[in-house]
């Protein structure tokens, strides 16, 4: 904990009073939200229980057409942004707990309901600190739909103002590899581009006794699912660590058929910015080069999806001070740069700011895995999520 902790007329003071104060609340409103998850563009139950949350406060609430919330609060020049992400994913939620979804096949599997529940937090005490006149410029909360699919929701509120007169922004991610009490930081890039990738094949298909009388369509999807990777590697700076993962392939109904049709579909990532914006034309004339040899045709549908998150210097600063306040020098540990997709790198596509990873991880427990349907979290976090940001916010606006 801090070595100096504050006092109850100073905004530090009245963030952990607050926060405090409604522990219990906040661990509700995630296991509700926990309970009852949405999809991408769906998250409208979620959305209700958020206004719900703020309603007696002073934050001016919009809800967004088309999904999210954008809300402001206080005055003068300076406005810093929080965000946080509102949808779960297609995943069956494995645990037991009282609270698990009651939505087959839909679950909470990446945090984003403790990411939702800590911004309430956070918001329900710089309502508290703005009320004794303690808050030193202007907060602007994002809730986020549909930060799982590519592009991501984070353009649509980009679209709609959130960005507008915003000089920094800060989120915070779940990570189950952290303990509880820890945050992971990271200056410049923290995770990679992530695009997702559809080749449709087709050709003339035939008995498996006769392949060359055709385009023995499966073999050349079969080339395309390990030379696409291949060659790519060797066309891109390898410290790009470009990586191509295949996640579904279809073709065939039969063991002795060739078929005329077939799919496969997965993911491109890398960890650099210039790297990705090459990437799409590459792709596309590879996967034409590689099957040309077969005659068979391909259609290439190619998702440009996220840039990498690259924490600025000056706002992970920032942001590192706001952990130290609630947590002491020790709460903030050096992370390294991951291959995972997150649209937060949109915002800093366009303004300076950081993301942390939050410890999730009760100490000497499990460590579970993102965007597993057995993902546990240690509910702490939540109320550490809502003082570390109600603590970037004011450190920003005064920095």
């Amino acid at each position: 904990m801090p070595d100096n902790p504050a006092t109850a007329d100073e905004p530090s003071g009245v963030i952990a009073g607050v926060v405090e104060k409604y522990a219990d609340h906040l661990i509700e409103l995630r296991r509700d939200i926990h309970a009852h998850p949405e999809l991408a563009w769906g998250e409208s139950r979620t959305t209700q229980k958020v206004l719900d949350a703020l309603a007696a406060t002073d934050w001016h609430l919009n809800a967004v057409t088309g999904g999210g919330i954008i809300a402001e609060l206080g005055t003068g020049e300076r406005r810093v942004a929080l965000r946080a992400d509102l949808d779960a994913l297609p995943v069956e939620d494995l645990t037991k707990d009282p609270w698990t979804s009651a939505v087959p096949g839909v679950a909470h599997a990446c945090g984003h309901d403790v990411h939702t529940a800590g911004l309430v937090g956070a918001a329900l005490a710089l309502d508290e600190v703005n009320a004794r006149g303690l808050l030193p410029g202007r907060v602007r909360l994002l809730f986020q739909p549909a930060e799982e699919i590519m592009p991501g929701g984070a353009l649509h509120l980009i679209q709609a103002g959130a960005l507008d007169d915003v000089h920094h922004v800060f989120g915070l991610h779940c990570d189950p590899s952290l303990d509880v009490g820890r945050l992971g930081l990271r200056e410049g890039p923290l995770t990679g581009a992530a695009d997702s990738l559809l080749v449709r094949v087709g050709g003339k298909g035939g008995h498996t006794s006769r392949p060359h009388l055709t385009e023995d369509l499966t073999f050349a999807l079969g080339k395309l699912i390990t030379e696409l990777p291949a060659i790519l590697s060797r066309r891109l700076d390898p410290r790009a660590g470009v990586s191509v993962v295949w996640g579904m392939v279809q073709a065939g109904s039969a063991p002795n058929v060739i078929p005329g049709r077939g799919q496969l579909s997965g993911t491109v990532r890398m960890l650099d910015a210039v790297a990705w914006a090459d990437a799409e034309h590459l792709v596309r004339t590879l996967v034409g080069q590689i099957v040309a040899p077969y005659g068979v045709s391909a259609e290439v549908t190619y998702q440009r999806g996220v840039p990498p998150v690259v924490n600025d210097v000056d706002a992970t600063a920032v942001l590192a001070g706001a952990i130290e306040r609630v947590l002491g020098v020790h709460g903030h540990v050096s992370t390294s740069q991951s291959l995972g997709g997150e649209d937060f790198g949109w915002y800093l596509d366009r303004i300076p700011g950081s993301m942390a990873r939050l410890g999730t991880r009760t100490p000497g427990g499990p460590t579970f895995d993102l965007h597993q349907g057995n993902l546990r979290i240690d509910e702490r976090s939540t109320g550490i999520a809502a003082r570390v940001l109600a603590e970037a916010a004011v450190a920003s606006l005064t920095a």
